[in-house]
């Protein structure tokens, strides 16, 4: 499975991130641990929500429309 997940900061809640992953809660404790140079500098995180992928292709796909300036907008009034 593939998994893309929505990260808040719990210190500044209006930093969110998306990423994409094969095993989320190792992905979420490298960010808390500052091993990501994109989400160190807001850490502790918090996952708000994720969604579960079967098909790789459809994931990446996901993810890239969720970074795009719609799918942010969509994610901040339907996903948060």
């Amino acid at each position: 499975m593939k998994y893309v997940y929505f990260l808040e900061s719990i210190d500044f809640p209006k930093e969110t991130y998306v990423g994409l992953t094969d095993d989320l809660r190792k992905r979420l404790a490298a960010h808390n641990a500052g091993q990501s140079s994109h989400t160190a500098k807001f850490k502790p995180w918090q996952l708000v929500t994720y969604v579960a992928f079967s098909d790789e292709a459809k994931a990446v796909a996901f993810e890239r429309y969720m970074k795009s300036s719609s799918g942010r907008a969509f994610a901040k009034k339907r996903l948060r």
